[in-house]
């Protein structure tokens, strides 16, 4: 008797399954298991890089939504993430509790995105991206001039979230915490990406006019990616400042909005997969200069010197050299090792 050689489905809910095939449950299942037991072997220096991984991967989700999905180029998607960090902050600070302060702020954030999003009916491509940028901007006068709420320059000094008497105050709590909500937030734009809206946003970015054609709302649609995209970087922006404890304005200028696009592309646009790849990628780079200069030092101590300051640089290398020789990005590399593995020994 012999067995399956491959995938063979029965109906199109089984072939529209979240996870396809008992391998993909069977690896998925292995990887949360390494997550999860990551608290009790690795230090809280390493813990905190997979906390802001974690944290980077809502962010950069959030944006492939927008921009990867439905084509809406946005340079203001680090002002959103800190018009999160702000409204869950002022609103912890009023006595709300995290649970419910986190999805406000990120309501907060969608209705502020949603406000943006409103040129997107009559701009596309870069003539959007100007739009947006000068949301950012306007957005980063708030930040530091609404002092009653924002705290101005000084900022906002916040508690560790605590949901149901449970604070969590520490590395490896902040950990588990940031991890569930990424899945969920993760599982959320998938399950969206295979409804009749996500392939909406697929048709607006491929071709707005053939959208239209078909019956696509094209200016619903288009606010609806940007509440979207905005709730979830508002909620990345909630966890981020309570983790930090502190909320001021400087992290979340035109650096932040840039290192999200950049995330897309390197992890490869229009894919969710990708976007979690280029956001554990662009959040590890600085931490493997630094290592890479510590390993220099004792030999090339002037070189080791320049590597660190050159990190700026070297981001902007990486992120050419990706659109030059890997547009696709680390997506395509991924699918790319998949087949390799299915198809060993062999070359085809």
């Amino acid at each position: 008797m012999q067995g399956k050689c491959g995938l063979f489905f029965e109906s199109y809910r089984e072939e529209n399954a979240l996870l396809v095939g008992g391998f993909q449950k069977a690896r998925f299942a292995a990887l949360l298991a390494v997550l999860c037991a990551c608290p009790f072997v690795l230090n809280s220096y390493h813990l905190s890089i997979l906390i802001l991984i974690n944290i980077a991967v809502v962010g950069a989700v959030s944006l492939n939504l927008l921009t990867g999905m439905c084509g809406q180029i946005s340079l203001g998607h680090g002002a959103f993430i800190g018009v999160g960090a702000y409204a869950c902050g002022a609103l912890t600070l009023q006595g709300v509790p995290f649970l419910v302060a986190l999805p406000a702020a990120g309501c907060i954030t969608a209705a502020t995105g949603m406000l943006f999003g409103i040129p997107s009916l009559r701009l596309k491509g870069i003539y959007l991206a100007i739009a947006t940028l000068a949301a950012q901007l306007i957005l980063q006068y708030i930040f530091l001039h609404w002092d009653a709420v924002t705290g101005g320059s000084t900022g906002l000094a916040v508690d560790p979230p605590n949901i149901a008497g449970l604070t969590f105050d520490t590395d490896e709590k902040m950990f588990y915490l940031s991890l569930g909500v990424a899945i969920l937030m993760l599982v959320v734009a998938t399950n969206l990406m295979r409804s009749r809206h996500g392939r909406a946003f697929v048709a607006i970015r491929d071709f707005y006019l053939s959208a239209e054609i078909v019956g696509v709302n094209l200016f619903a649609y288009k606010l609806m990616a940007f509440a979207v995209s905005s709730f979830m970087a508002g909620v990345a922006g909630g966890l981020w400042g309570h983790y930090l404890q502190f909320v001021t304005p400087e992290p979340f200028g035109l650096g932040l909005s840039i290192s999200y696009l950049a995330m897309c592309i390197i992890g490869g646009l229009g894919s969710i997969q990708g976007a979690v790849f280029g956001a554990v990628f662009l959040t590890l780079l600085p931490e493997v200069l630094t290592w890479l200069s510590d390993v220099g030092s004792s030999v090339f101590p002037a070189a080791s010197l320049y590597l660190v300051a050159a990190k700026e640089g070297v981001f902007g290398l990486v992120l050419v050299l990706f659109l030059i020789f890997e547009p696709e990005g680390l997506q395509r590399r991924w699918r790319l090792f998949k087949a390799w593995c299915k198809l060993f020994p062999f070359a085809y």
